[in-house]
């Protein structure tokens, strides 16, 4: 499930609709739960060598990418894959993305 982690007054945690309580057998308002955070998308540590490394070098870009939603981040990795047929054009791209990055932008203007 998705969530937003936020502070309460007992504590932090997520909220969960009558229908999570329903749907998911044996759950009551006020039970606590053990939850495993883990994040959503494609990470830096799963890319590409080529496309970690280029990232990395760059720490502005690295960062706008890390806060990226992972739609976003699928978007420019699909448009970096699509040099499969043309693979000179891929450091292009790379670099291409990593200025884009850099700059703070979330879409590649293209799309």
């Amino acid at each position: 499930m998705r969530g937003v982690i936020e502070t309460y007054d007992h504590g932090v945690g997520i909220m969960m609709g009558p229908m999570w309580a329903r749907d998911c057998g044996g759950i009551a308002p006020g039970d606590r739960l053990r939850i495993e955070v883990v994040p959503e998308g494609p990470q830096q540590d799963d890319l590409a060598d080529d496309i970690k490394d280029a990232i990395a070098a760059d720490p502005d870009a690295e960062a706008f990418f890390n806060a990226l939603a992972q739609f976003y981040r699928k978007a420019y990795l699909r448009y970096i894959d699509a040099t499969k047929r043309r693979p000179e054009q891929r450091p292009e791209r790379i670099a291409e993305v990593v200025a884009l990055l850099a700059a703070g932008v979330k879409a590649h203007p293209k799309d």
